[in-house]
C-alpha cells in the first residue's frame, strides 16, 4: 500500500512528561521530522517541563498552548473571560521566547471532538485580541485510551483524505512506545511530514477568522459542564 504525496503534519498534546517526551524527541531526531507540541502550562511550570519544551525547541520543534490545566472545553467554561485569562494567557506567558510567532493555541476537545464546545465567544475574542492561531486537527487516534492498539486506528485515519495533522500525546501509559514502529509504517508507505499546518485546521491565523467561526463557538451561555 503506497500513499506517495500524502501529507501528515505531526502533533503531541498534553506534555511535557519527563518519563515520555524525551523519548518522543529521540525518535523524532533519528527520523529527521519536526512536530509541534501543544503543551499544559502547568507542567511547564515544572524545572523538567520546561527544560523539555527549551529541548524540543532547540530541535526544531513548535512549541504551543493547550492551556494551563486541560480542564475542558472552553466553551463549557462558566466565566469564561477569566478562564481564557487563566487558561490561555497564564500559559503563553510561561511559553515566553519558546513561543512560534504565529503564538498557536489548540482548545481543549473532550476527547478528540470538533464543535461550538471549542471557544466560547469570550475565548474567540481573546484569541483574536492577542492575535493567536488557532490549530484544529482531522485524526485522534485515542493513544492515551489504548496505548497499544492505537497505531492500527491511526494508519487507519492517515489513510483519509491528504493532508492529515495528527494528534498524539505525549503522556505516560505506554504509548509512545509504538511511536517508531509507527513513524516508520508511514515512511515505508511513501507519507511525507510538513510542519505547517494546512489552511482547513488553522480557522484563526494571528488573530484574523479565516471564515464563519460559527462551527467552533457557542452561541449559547457556558453550560459549565466539563469534559476530560
Amino acid at each position: 500500500m503506497s500513499s506517495a504525496g500524502a501529507e501528515i503534519t505531526l502533533t503531541f498534546d498534553n506534555g511535557p512528561e519527563p518519563e515520555v517526551t524525551p523519548g518522543v524527541l529521540d525518535v523524532l531526531r533519528r527520523r529527521g521530522l519536526r512536530a509541534t507540541f501543544f503543551v499544559m502550562g502547568r507542567k511547564l511550570a515544572d524545572r523538567a517541563g520546561w527544560a523539555l519544551a527549551e529541548r524540543a525547541h532547540a530541535e526544531g520543534h513548535w512549541i504551543g498552548n493547550h492551556t494551563f490545566t486541560h480542564g475542558g472545553p472552553l466553551g463549557e467554561q462558566p466565566d469564561e473571560d477569566r478562564v481564557a485569562e487563566a487558561e490561555i494567557g497564564r500559559t503563553q506567558d510561561l511559553i515566553g521566547g519558546l513561543a512560534h510567532p504565529d503564538r498557536l493555541f489548540r482548545p481543549v476537545g473532550g476527547g478528540g471532538r470538533i464543535g461550538p464546545h471549542l471557544l466560547g465567544r469570550a475565548t474567540l475574542a481573546y484569541l483574536q485580541r492577542h492575535h493567536f492561531t488557532c490549530v484544529l486537527w482531522t485524526a485522534v487516534p485515542g493513544d492515551w485510551r489504548d496505548p497499544d492498539g492505537w497505531v492500527e486506528h491511526a494508519l487507519t485515519q492517515c489513510a483519509g483524505p491528504s493532508p492529515t495533522v495528527l494528534v498524539l500525546h505525549d503522556l505516560p501509559g505506554g504509548a509512545m512506545r509504538h511511536l517508531d514502529r509507527f513513524l516508520g509504517v508511514l515512511a515505508d508507505r511513501g507519507y511525507h511530514f510538513p510542519q505547517a499546518f494546512p489552511d482547513a485546521c488553522t480557522p484563526i491565523r494571528r488573530g484574523v477568522p479565516q471564515a464563519s467561526m460559527d462551527a467552533y463557538v457557542t452561541t449559547g451561555p457556558p453550560s459549565g459542564a466539563k469534559s476530560g
